[in-house]
């Protein structure tokens, strides 16, 4: 192969990984194993997709080199096959973030009015957990607290907030936090909480920002009973 050729397949390579990213339901897919492995049938429900579609797109990423599998009995489970493809991930949202006009419309369009309560950096999160004035909340459904949370939060999935809102004390703040600074289940929890007279304020990104700040994280099973 000739240097010119060889430079080309190289490139080709490189823009390979960007190509597979080329696609909204593979992002949404990448987005989703950032949080943690998570089975096909998992991920179909969650990005909304048939198990068939799903399952190609999930092939189209393994060809890729970003994802990769293992098998339980009949149950096959992707995870992202490095913390590079998160950061690369991460970094896909701040350059749409920066240079895509339509973003903070089409943004604004699915999170809603942010205007109404408080937001936390990471910073603000950790100092007042420290200071032992709040209540942290992981939002995200169970698999995804399992596979890692912020140290010290308590894994209440959005679907379970009502029926636990007898749990929670009112003398502190109630903060929430999901998928990211695009993911909803925050706000949904926050607004829920504001509706029924608790202080609440929502983690201004995620669980993978927490992470790579190397802020403390813990992993593993929920306690008996699920709490």
């Amino acid at each position: 192969m000739g240097r010119r050729a060889a430079k080309t397949a190289l490139f080709d390579a490189f823009a390979s990984v960007a190509k597979v990213l080329g696609s909204g339901r593979r992002a949404e897919i990448v987005d989703v194993l950032a949080q943690g492995e998570r089975s096909v049938d998992e991920i179909a429900a969650d990005i909304g997709q048939s198990m068939a579609n799903t399952s190609q797109h999930l092939q189209q990423l393994l060809r890729s080199g970003v994802v990769r599998t293992r098998r339980e009995g009949t149950r096959i489970y992707y995870r992202l096959s490095g913390p590079s493809v998160a950061r690369l991930w991460a970094a896909v949202r701040d350059v749409a973030a920066e240079h895509v006009a339509e973003l903070d419309t089409v943004a604004a369009a699915y999170v809603g009015n942010r205007s109404a309560f408080e937001t936390l950096t990471r910073a603000e999160l950790r100092e007042r957990m420290l200071a032992g004035d709040v209540v942290v909340l992981d939002v995200r459904p169970e698999p995804e607290f399992q596979a890692g949370h912020v140290a010290g939060a308590v894994s209440v999935p959005l679907n379970s907030l009502a029926a636990r809102l007898k749990d929670f004390p009112g003398d502190r703040t109630i903060v929430a936090y999901c998928r990211s600074e695009y993911c909803v289940f925050a706000d949904d929890a926050v607004r829920a909480l504001q509706e029924e007279g608790f202080p609440a304020a929502r983690l201004e990104e995620g669980y993978p920002e927490w992470a790579a700040a190397g802020l403390p994280v813990e992993a593993g099973p929920l306690p008996s009973g699920g709490r």
